[in-house]
């Protein structure tokens, strides 16, 4: 064989391969196949496609608020508090580490 006619085959062989893969992507996913199918204990899939999520649709307003007042104050104070302890307990490792 020739040089430029194993280079053409080379060509046509990458060329195809290129085709299959392209192809492939398209197809269907393996456990539709008959031959592999899905497994037996694989719930069965539903007779209608879901829906996509209403988008536009805004959640009704809430009837209660989610916290009272108080109990947001309770937790402002109760992580301000941690957070002094932190500060605290963070300068107290500075100045007790070594230089």
């Amino acid at each position: 064989m020739s040089v430029g006619r194993q280079k053409r085959m080379m060509i046509v062989w990458g060329a195809l391969l290129a085709c299959a893969l392209g192809l492939a992507g398209c197809s269907t996913s393996i456990a539709d196949l008959p031959i592999i199918g899905t497994p037996a204990d694989a719930p069965p899939r539903p007779k209608e496609q879901g829906s996509y999520l209403p988008v536009n649709e805004l959640p009704p307003e809430r009837d209660e608020t989610a916290m009272d007042q108080a109990t947001r104050d309770k937790i402002k104070a109760e992580l301000a508090a941690a957070r002094e302890r932190q500060a605290a307990a963070a300068a107290a490792k500075a100045s007790a580490a070594p230089k």
